[in-house]
């Protein structure tokens, strides 16, 4: 049989804790439940739609899916070893010991969730299954279980905070799918005046990039996770010093899409690309502009549709955010900044975007919305919103 260092183990010290009660949680409850058994057969492990099963064909292996955020969801396979190095690092960077417990508030067919539930068994912390929940009881299951460790989204957080709940128990936030706006690290503590915000930033593909705290510098997303190592590419493929297109090196890569595939994703030299473009300061911290697949043309400007949700999302702090593109016979293409959250400051959101990007890169319009679709993964769902502006027009 394989060493554990290569393969998931169960620790006796883990147990699932049986939140809430209602039909959706006893769901969440069973799949984890489905996954220890794949887990404890010895076998690779394989998420088909949320629903984990052991391969005995492919031992020391992990099949998951993508978010999704942009386009069909993808199979990623990795190593099982490849996620088992970073619980490691995790339980030092995180104090991550047998007498916590974490949360998880996403499906298991997204990695977030998945990866937060077996690095808990692996470690041997207890696992409460928050998905599906209003946040109010989830803060109540926060505080009646001791929960000291959860792994969310930022939207899944910000929900979180509409609660009057107080939940003194959590020590350490680990957030990741998303930006965290420097107003939401500040206002989380007055639902967790206990805990540590740390914003990761990653991918399915890629795992741990890099991590943010209260320290990072505005805008970006943090010094380089321990043993990852970057180079950067300009548009023709020639190496560039310190800004570019983003390779990744690290021992928690995946090995190849099993279902599904990116044009932007390629592997050359033991690295890593998914398509992001950014640049490293002078303390070698992170910033990132966006995918080339987000990016768009406006007027034969580039422009990272992303770059302007961090923007609204770090001067206005709504609920939530997204930029989406629509095609434009006049200009190839035109923004649309959707909100939830924020009455009356659509026209304040338009003319602060316009003096920071310009007049034509920034969103023609800013519409309010009452609730932003979002994907199981937490992160908002684009395709519906793109399908939903054409109904606009």
């Amino acid at each position: 049989m394989p060493h554990s260092s290569h393969r998931f183990t169960w620790n006796a010290h883990c147990a699932l804790r049986d939140c809430a009660g209602t039909p959706k949680a006893r769901a969440h409850h069973a799949k984890v439940q489905e996954l220890r058994a794949a887990i404890q057969s010895g076998h690779a492990v394989r998420l088909v739609q949320g629903q984990p099963i052991a391969d005995p064909n492919t031992a020391t292996k992990l099949f998951c899916q993508t978010g999704g955020s942009t386009g069909t969801p993808k199979i990623i396979e990795r190593s099982q070893a490849s996620w088992i190095a970073s619980f490691h690092v995790n339980a030092d960077l995180f104090d991550i010991t047998q007498d916590a417990c974490t949360a998880v508030f996403g499906d298991l067919r997204h990695s977030l969730a998945l990866y937060g539930v077996i690095e808990a068994a692996h470690l041997g912390t207890d696992i409460c299954m928050l998905a599906d929940l209003r946040a109010t009881t989830q803060c109540a299951q926060i505080v009646t279980q001791g929960v000291t460790h959860m792994y969310l989204t930022p939207t899944q957080l910000k929900l979180l905070m509409t609660s009057d709940v107080t939940c003194p128990s959590v020590r350490h936030i680990i957030v990741g799918g998303g930006a965290v706006p420097d107003g939401l690290r500040s206002s989380a503590s007055e639902t967790f005046p206990n805990a540590v915000v740390t914003q990761f930033y990653g991918a399915s593909e890629t795992s741990f990039i890099a991590i943010a705290n209260a320290s990072t510098p505005n805008g970006s997303v943090g010094a380089l996770y321990p043993n990852v190592a970057l180079k950067f590419t300009g548009p023709n493929g020639a190496p560039q010093v310190g800004h570019g297109e983003i390779w990744v090196k690290s021992p928690y890569l995946f090995d190849r899409y099993a279902q599904g595939g990116s044009a932007d994703t390629r592997c050359a030299d033991g690295y890593v690309t998914i398509g992001e473009i950014g640049r490293l300061d002078a303390s070698n911290n992170l910033y990132l502009l966006g995918r080339k697949s987000r990016m768009v043309s406006i007027a034969d400007q580039n422009v990272f549709p992303e770059e302007i949700e961090a923007f609204i999302a770090q001067t206005f702090d709504p609920v939530l955010v997204a930029v989406v593109a629509q095609t434009d016979a006049l200009r190839g293409q035109t923004l649309t900044a959707i909100i939830q959250g924020q009455d009356g400051q659509e026209d304040t959101i338009l003319r602060a975007c316009r003096a920071n990007f310009g007049a034509l890169a920034s969103p023609r319009r800013v519409i309010k919305i009452d609730t932003l679709p979002l994907l199981k993964s937490g992160k908002p769902d684009l395709i519906t919103l793109a399908n939903w502006l054409e109904t606009r027009r």
